[in-house]
């Protein structure tokens, strides 16, 4: 044997090992990959449950949100504060799982509930009031999907079965 025999068949042993180890590599990478977008919804799911959570602990939150998607300039100063700050938490919440959309972390039927939701919520009179002030808290991109949502003049239909006249006076703030 000489040595460009030699050579052709290390180059020959080397493509053998190596397709195996391309394999390999490309299999794990796929992996990693699911398990990091199954991470990434495992904590964006969290996050909304804890973030929900806040409206069922509190019956006097709850009673502010309400009253604030019926009407934000209707609110007295400290539930405006609370209902601002609450909204601002959803709307961050929504964002987030808008780009996380876009990268491919969260499926488009994932997606799509959420912007269910947010179609739901953002029909509200309230809210679009709520939106005037606070627009430029977020991403142009964002206040684009949700001017949009806007635009469609959706009737509002989430909380129609409830009378808002029926919340509690210990519900609502002093």
């Amino acid at each position: 044997m000489n040595w460009e025999m030699l050579s052709a068949v290390g180059q020959l042993a080397a493509v053998f090992v190596g397709i195996p180890s391309l394999i390999y590599l490309a299999v794990q990478i796929r992996e990693q990959t699911k398990e990091r977008r199954q991470s990434a919804v495992n904590a964006l799911t969290g996050q909304w449950g804890d973030l929900t959570c806040a409206l069922h602990d509190s019956a006097e939150l709850s009673a502010i949100f309400l009253r604030g998607v019926q009407s934000f300039s209707d609110l007295d100063p400290v539930s405006k504060l609370r209902f601002s700050s609450f909204f601002n938490r959803f709307l961050n919440h929504f964002e987030a799982m808008y780009f996380a959309h876009g990268e491919g972390l969260l499926t488009a039927s994932a997606w799509d509930k959420i912007e269910r939701t947010m179609n739901d919520l953002i029909a509200y009179a309230g809210i679009q009031q709520w939106w005037e002030t606070r627009r430029h808290w977020h991403t142009e991109e964002f206040a684009r999907i949700v001017d949009a949502i806007i635009a469609k003049g959706a009737k509002p239909t989430a909380y129609s079965t409830y009378d808002l006249t029926k919340i509690r006076p210990s519900d609502k703030p002093t």
